[in-house]
Order: structure tokens, then C-alpha cells, then sequence
């Protein structure tokens, strides 16, 4: 099992959700609005507010998966996500020891 999450711009996510749900047992996935700033080189603040301005919306995007669904779900968050302007964002995996899911009491995955 591995957990991905992706940073990426608002307006990708109709585009993304669709592809995604058009896998099969894609497992859903959790979305957070939020605000962030890159690793681009950024002009220095010249107060507060500017400071407090530096950040811009993204959506983050949660889901656990199992192995096999992972090549085909990064495929569609970089290439939907992908728009080749600074601030596209990013995504990253991590293993999953275990998950239970709530609604059925079930070990889903123990590795």
C-alpha cells in the first residue's frame, strides 16, 4: 500500500478528479485547499503585507492506494496536473504499514 499526495493548482483538480475516476477501483481521494509558495526565487518582501501575499492557492490531494494502482494514478497527476508554468506543484509517495477501513472494520493492508 502507499499513500500519494499531490500539491497542485485549483483549477486542475475537475481535470484530474475525472481521469482518476475513470480508474478501476480507484480508491477516492481527500482534497484540502491550500496556500503555499515554491522553491522559485521570489522578489524580497518590502513589508508585511507583501509578505503575507507571498503565498498562492493549491489543493492538496490525499489517497491510499494499493501498489497496483500506483504507476497508473501518478501518470494522470503529472500529466493532468502538468501545465509547465512555475507553481505546477508536486507529488510524493510514501509506504503504508497498514490501513483499516472504518466503515467495513477491515485490515485493508498489512505489509
Amino acid at each position: 500500500m502507499k499513500e500519494v499526495k499531490a500539491i497542485i493548482q485549483p483549477h486542475r483538480l475537475p481535470k484530474i478528479r475525472s481521469a482518476l475516476r475513470n480508474i478501476k477501483n480507484f480508491p477516492g481521494m481527500t482534497v484540502t485547499k491550500v496556500d503555499g509558495c515554491g522553491h522559485h526565487v521570489a522578489k524580497p518582501a518590502q513589508g508585511v503585507r507583501e509578505e503575507l501575499t507571498d503565498y498562492s492557492p493549491k489543493v492538496r490531494i490525499e489517497m491510499v492506494l494499493t501498489d497496483d494502482l500506483l504507476e497508473g494514478i501518478l501518470q494522470i497527476l503529472v500529466e493532468v496536473g502538468h501545465t509547465g508554468q512555475p507553481g505546477d506543484g508536486i507529488v510524493w509517495v510514501t509506504p503504508v504499514e497498514r490501513m483499516i477501513r472504518l466503515s467495513e472494520k477491515i485490515t485493508v493492508a498489512d505489509c
